[in-house]
């Protein structure tokens, strides 16, 4: 098992659900963290609670990844013990909206396009050359089980997820003759905001989303993440595919009465 002690993990969308409890586990295992997202409020407080309970050092920055401009900045202003990063984990991620795609609206899409797709690239071609250059690193890519199978109104939020999965497999096919690992850990139901902000804030449909199963929790997404970055040097974990017992697919699910 590969120690986690003072290295440095960066964490998009690292305020809340799956991104915050990596941020959590991570803190835990002595990892110093360097943790963006747009609500810079939250990751105040999570950097005041990790270093009163696990004493960790943290650098936290509010930062949109859709903006390449703000990204770049980001980086090349960070504090020079900061920027040796030693495992990304690209996160930051949602999805709006569940409509049929002539009834989309071109606003979620754009979002989730942005967000997702371009997000990630923008925070990967600004961080893994110095991974790169160091010639160690992790990369760990947050998909999800929509990049492997669609599922009815899903087209868009599917289709981001779907180039989640196929750039994590190029950027494996770019690095392999590097030490660096590339990993993605692709979840199904989740029990998290995510629900809420494609549904633009309807809480009561979002509950329905998990109504009569017990869904996975960020926790349990987390745990996950830090098994494949603690693996031995030697050992790249490719892929990892997580769902709740009661769910076989990303349209079969059980529920219980």
């Amino acid at each position: 098992m590969k120690s986690l002690t003072h290295q440095i993990v960066f964490i998009t969308g690292a305020s809340s659900g799956i991104g915050r409890s990596c941020a959590r586990a991570f803190a835990e295992a002595g990892a110093n963290l360097l943790l963006v997202a747009r609500r810079s409020d939250r990751l105040e407080q999570l950097a005041a609670e990790f270093q009163q309970q696990y004493n960790t050092r943290s650098h936290i920055a509010s930062l949109d990844v859709r903006n390449r401009t703000a990204v770049e900045q980001f980086y090349s202003s960070l504090p020079s013990e900061w920027n040796a990063i030693d495992i990304l984990v690209n996160n930051a991620g949602l999805s709006r909206g569940l409509d049929k795609l002539h009834e989309g609206k071109i606003e979620d899409w754009d979002e989730m396009i942005d967000t997702n797709i371009k997000g990630l690239l923008y925070i990967s071609r600004t961080v893994i050359p110095g991974i790169v250059h160091r010639q160690r690193g992790t990369i760990i890519n947050i998909g999800s089980i929509a990049g492997h199978d669609v599922y009815p109104a899903g087209n868009v939020y599917c289709a981001t997820k779907h180039a989640v999965h196929a750039l994590t497999q190029g950027m494996r096919m770019d690095l392999v003759d590097t030490p660096v690992r590339v990993c993605t850990v692709d979840p199904g139901l989740v029990e998290t905001e995510f629900s809420e902000v494609r549904f633009h804030g309807d809480t009561k449909r979002a509950k329905t989303v998990y109504q009569n199963i017990t869904p996975l929790t960020p926790d349990d997404v987390a745990e996950v993440v830090v098994f494949a970055a603690t693996r031995p040097l030697h050992v790249q974990i490719g892929e990892i595919i997580i769902y709740p017992t009661a769910q076989a697919s990303p349209s079969l699910v059980h529920r219980h009465a």
